[in-house]
């Protein structure tokens, strides 16, 4: 099989039951192909968080596999499993950025799986590097924040920082987790619009959970729904009607019509 026919992701009968009881995802199956811009859509506890993260195994599945890029990340250990991870960037709800640190150490955080810790812990970046991460902060407008402290930073800059992070990684796969969920309509467009130019420019396959259907629509080029933990929808957003979002968000709860 050619590399480019290789999924990206895939996951193959993937159930997760937390020690609670709790039915996170069950019996999912689904593949992701190189390049490709996907929505995650659902009410909130459908498990579209649990399907990011066990993606790139921030958390562990209690069934099946996962692989990405054609090895399994469900079974990867040590440093296969480091590596594994390098090529997955994770875009949070909540930025998690260094509040204390400058912009530009946020960015650079982004290559520390490319170094050793002592390196790192000494803030031992190459001058490449540091040049690389000014870059990074030029592609999403915030190369007059690089010495700013990031806690100085609105939500929405906070948001590109964390992008501008994710470029320095340098990953095949952007996992993107309600990157918008606590920023204003304008804000948001702009974050979605980085996403898009990692997705277009790097050729970065974006993944992302999203509260909003209207972003969603807008950004997505293939929509998945996701209910009660299981796929209920699968298909590309420009053949989807806007049916399939009101059953995605109103089904499962008995006031879908019988």
């Amino acid at each position: 099989m050619a590399n480019s026919e290789k999924p990206m992701i895939e996951l193959k009968n993937v159930t997760k039951i937390y020690d609670n009881g709790t039915v996170g995802l069950k019996d999912i199956n689904l593949t992701i192909n190189k390049g490709e811009f996907v929505m995650v859509v659902g009410l909130s506890g459908a498990g579209k968080s649990t399907l990011l993260r066990s993606i790139n195994r921030l958390h562990d599945i209690s069934k099946g596999d996962i692989e990405i890029d054609g090895e399994s990340i469900t079974k990867a250990k040590g440093k296969n499993l480091r590596l594994l991870r390098r090529s997955i960037g994770m875009i949070f709800q909540s930025f998690n950025l260094v509040k204390r640190s400058s912009v530009l150490r946020n960015v650079l955080t982004g290559r520390v799986a490319y170094y050793p810790t002592w390196k790192t812990t000494l803030n031992l970046f190459s001058k490449e590097d540091n040049q690389k991460a000014y870059e990074a902060l030029q592609q999403v407008d915030l190369a007059d924040k690089v010495y700013a402290r990031a806690d100085e930073l609105s939500g929405g800059q906070q948001q590109r920082v964390a992008i501008a992070r994710v470029l320095m990684q340098n990953p095949k796969i952007i996992l993107a987790d309600e990157p918008t969920a606590s920023l204003d309509p304008q804000t948001s467009l702009k974050v979605m619009n980085d996403l898009k130019m990692l997705n277009e420019k790097y050729g970065m396959t974006v993944l992302a959970n999203m509260h909003s259907v209207d972003l969603a629509r807008q950004f997505g080029k293939r929509v998945i729904g996701i209910r009660q933990g299981q796929v209920v929808y699968d298909g590309q957003m420009k053949d989807t009607p806007e049916a399939v979002f009101t059953d995605i968000y109103n089904g499962g709860d008995g006031s879908e019509e019988k």
